[in-house]
């Protein structure tokens, strides 16, 4: 099971309007809260644990490299998230969220951090249950006062554009994400990928540097 879904790459992505956010190189982690328990459990992108003391003891067992991220996330965004979810008349309407981040370091590659790095929690995605992903203009507008993955570009996804992204016209190390749709039902996403990131793997991992284009 994966909590968040595959990106595909930009060559079937709708022409229309987009919103392109910083991709980031971490480790994708997911944070729950519902209105009766408020933030319950956590998880990386293939499980999940409860947030709670035992939880959390074997999250750090099942991933040491990882050990930080719940002290950064209480310290960076919980109580901000909690803040909108509880007290926006507009979220009211829902039962209960998910929240999408990347945590990282100044020196995490391909999902490999640096012990001595301090570490960040990058927010990219919300989750509203039970109608889905957020709309990507709701989300940059609504939670762009936390930590979220910057915005590089607002219109229509381009073959020029996907392009000079590739070409690192965009400042972006990684890549981006490309999201549309006004939200939820009909969100989708593509993703590109920086020509010199996909160097970098490949002198870093010889041929299974193919991976990570997925």
């Amino acid at each position: 099971m994966f909590y968040y879904p595959k990106i595909p790459g930009s060559r079937d992505a709708p022409a229309g309007r987009c919103v392109a956010f910083e991709k980031y190189d971490g480790t994708n982690l997911h944070w729950d809260w519902d209105r009766e328990f408020g933030w319950h459990s956590f998880g990386t992108r293939r499980d999940e644990f409860d947030l709670s003391e035992a939880g959390i003891a074997r999250f750090t067992a099942a991933h040491a490299h990882l050990r930080e991220c719940v002290g950064v996330f209480l310290a960076t965004l919980a109580e901000g998230l909690e803040s909108v979810f509880a007290g926006r008349e507009s979220y009211r309407e829902f039962a209960g969220f998910r929240a999408f981040t990347e945590f990282l370091g100044p020196n995490s590659f391909a999902g490999l951090h640096q012990a001595d790095d301090p570490k960040r929690l990058v927010l990219f995605d919300i989750r509203a249950e039970p109608i889905g992903i957020l709309g990507p203009e709701r989300f940059a507008d609504d939670f762009g006062h936390l930590p979220i993955a910057r915005v590089v570009y607002r219109g229509k996804l381009t073959g020029k554009f996907a392009e000079d992204v590739r070409t690192g016209k965009y400042g972006v190390a990684e890549g981006i994400v490309c999201k549309g749709g006004s939200g939820c039902a009909d969100v989708w996403m593509a993703k590109i990928k920086t020509y010199a990131y996909l160097e970098k793997l490949k002198r870093s991992f010889g041929e299974r540097w193919e991976n990570y284009w997925e």
